[in-house]
């Protein structure tokens, strides 16, 4: 892979993932907290749309847009070995998805075509960085990935013609960006988490096979995939029901040759396997309530969203901000409260969104803890994202 030095010498800006998941864990802290004062009554809310899509759209295309763009201008060189998005025309990007931030931080004081017309800017811009990469590649395995990317930018697009006054339904274009987020999650999931777990027991000197089976792998994101298209087509039927049910079995399909109780003595690894079965949860509640049992659809989709997003961000991004800046793969003195921060958060929305007359205190926990294993990665990671590789190398 080709290397250069970052040309201001600002190690910041060496390498995507610095930026973008130091911009996504501050983000995440902050803004589920104002949330929080709107449902409670403390903030006002912003005049766009309604105050829940634009919290679903500041998490969906704030914090897990940077995340998946920390991870994708990181990894994407690697795969292609080619050189990585670095210095100023990082920046510059870092900066195309700020001004995004701040537009929706102004929403109802800008005008719409104006908030739609920065905030739609980041994703293409993305996408158009990742195809330099990717095409002249021909690794057709992952050009999938370009085609999530444009899919996401035009449920943002959909949200935002809601907001201009076109007949165009925000909540599902918001529910499908959850569905094609969580198929990155099957796909990039399904590629790291065998792979760390085999190198992490062999480390240990323990003989134990980790079993990927292609067909499962196929089966899990078809089932994803289909999810999302069902939730296009045909949102909360049968078939939407059938689908997630499908993918789930097959989630915890493939996970069950995994080796997932050997992992209990490694975070970096468990915490993988945790998001993943954060997936499978999501997924079977969805089917569950779609096939019409009674359950709330907010369970499932905070299972996937709280649970599966918020933990696997965590997961990727404390082993991805070690290993790519040169320092051994052992978590900071406290970094493993992250993940029982993240986890307790989502279990206790889930919690809230499941039980009928459920105490106005619980969502508040879950938010507070939600938000704080975020803000605490930032507070252990900010050195360590700021400062050059230990091992000298550029990035």
């Amino acid at each position: 892979m080709q290397t250069i030095a970052t040309p201001s010498g600002v190690a910041l800006w060496g390498r995507g993932f610095r930026p973008f998941f130091l911009a996504a864990s501050l983000y995440a802290a902050g803004v589920v907290p104002w949330w929080l004062g709107v449902w409670t009554g403390a903030a006002a809310p912003h005049a766009w749309l309604w105050p829940a899509a634009w919290h679903a759209h500041e998490m969906l295309f704030g914090v897990v847009a940077a995340a998946i763009a920390g991870f994708l201008l990181t990894s994407v060189p690697v795969w292609t070995n080619t050189r990585a998005l670095s210095g100023a025309p990082l920046a510059a990007l870092a900066l195309v998805w700020l001004a995004g931030r701040l537009a929706m931080a102004g929403a109802g004081r800008l005008p719409a075509a104006w908030l739609a017309a920065i905030d739609l800017a980041f994703l293409p811009a993305l996408g158009a960085v990742l195809a330099r990469a990717l095409l002249p590649s021909r690794q057709t395995h992952n050009l999938g990935f370009l085609v999530v990317i444009a899919a996401l930018a035009l449920c943002n697009a959909g949200v935002h013609a809601q907001a201009l006054g076109l007949a165009v339904p925000a909540a599902q274009a918001l529910r499908l960006g959850v569905d094609l987020v969580v198929l990155l999650i099957v796909v990039i999931g399904g590629r790291i988490t065998p792979a760390f777990t085999r190198n992490a027991l062999a480390r240990q000197g323990v003989d134990a096979p980790v079993r990927a089976r292609a067909w499962l792998d196929r089966a899990a994101v078809a089932g994803a995939a289909g999810l999302a298209l069902a939730d296009l087509v045909a949102p909360r039927s049968q078939v939407s029901g059938v689908l997630a049910l499908a993918a789930a079995l097959a989630g915890a399909g493939r996970m069950a040759g995994w080796q997932t109780l050997r992992t209990r003595g490694d975070p970096l690894v468990w915490s993988l396997h945790a998001g993943l079965a954060w997936v499978v949860i999501g997924l079977a509640l969805v089917a569950a309530s779609d096939l019409g049992a009674a359950l709330p659809p907010a369970a499932g989709l905070h299972a996937l969203a709280a649970g599966a997003m918020g933990s696997m961000l965590l997961a990727v991004m404390t082993r991805v901000a070690l290993g790519h800046t040169g320092r051994m793969l052992v978590l900071p003195r406290g970094a493993v409260l992250c993940y029982v921060l993240v986890h307790l958060g989502a279990g206790l929305r889930v919690a809230a969104a499941a039980l009928p007359a459920a105490p106005r205190g619980l969502l508040v926990c879950a938010g507070v803890s939600w938000s704080l294993a975020f803000a605490l990665y930032a507070a252990l990671y900010a050195r360590i994202l700021v400062a050059p590789r230990v091992d000298g190398r550029p990035g």
